[in-house]
């Protein structure tokens, strides 16, 4: 995609959308990073059902470590992998208590150290808490920038870098919830809906639906 095509495409999503937001519900930093950490392979919808009464009772990470493995195992059974995120956010929430002071670390490198983060899950956590102009590449961004010519890549680490360099710096705050609101609700998997689609001139997809 040309650069100005790329300039034009980003201004459309933020003309529709000035100011995205993600759609994981939280209170405070920590309880960010835990749900996101509780998102993989599972939907946003079904976290925020798991984490309504959670996070009534939960918002650091002493009364995650208080609460304990069973007792938010019995919060979060309707999420994917529950037994192993369950394990993870405990451990994680040890380490935050016992090396960090009970803080998010704003470092990408050291969230990736969190057993259960992995790098996309702390871009996000970069990108929502912090305001660092991170992108996470999850199967929303892979597909749309696969898809338009955005950011061609095979693996969603190459499509990251390619977004990095071809996102103009003043899109770049909001270039993760962009790209995953418009993943998700206009060039969907099964159907994408091009006849809707605001940037379907500038996209490069064959297959457009009619």
């Amino acid at each position: 995609m040309k650069k100005a095509d790329v300039v034009e495409f980003y201004s459309r999503l933020e003309a529709r959308v000035p100011e995205p937001k993600g759609e994981l519900n939280y209170v405070n930093e920590y309880t960010l990073l835990v749900a996101v950490v509780l998102s993989a392979q599972a939907t946003d919808v079904g976290v925020n059902k798991a984490t309504k009464t959670l996070f009534e009772q939960v918002t650091t990470p002493e009364q995650m470590v208080a609460l304990g493995e069973e007792g938010l195992k019995e919060h979060i059974r309707t999420i994917g992998l529950f037994n192993a995120k369950a394990k993870n956010v405990i451990a994680l929430s040890r380490i935050l208590v016992d090396e960090h002071d009970s803080k998010v670390p704003q470092a990408r490198t050291v969230l990736e150290t969190l057993p259960g983060v992995g790098r996309k899950t702390a871009n996000v956590v970069c990108n929502m808490a912090f305001g660092q102009p991170r992108i996470a590449v999850d199967t929303h961004i892979f597909r749309v920038g696969n898809r338009t010519g955005l950011a061609s890549g095979k693996t969603p680490l190459s499509v990251e870098r390619k977004l990095e360099n071809v996102t103009p710096a003043r899109f770049r705050r909001h270039a993760h919830h962009w790209l995953i609101l418009h993943g998700r609700y206009v060039c969907k998997a099964r159907k994408p809906n091009c006849p809707g689609c605001i940037v379907s001139d500038l996209c490069r997809f064959k297959a457009k639906t009619v």
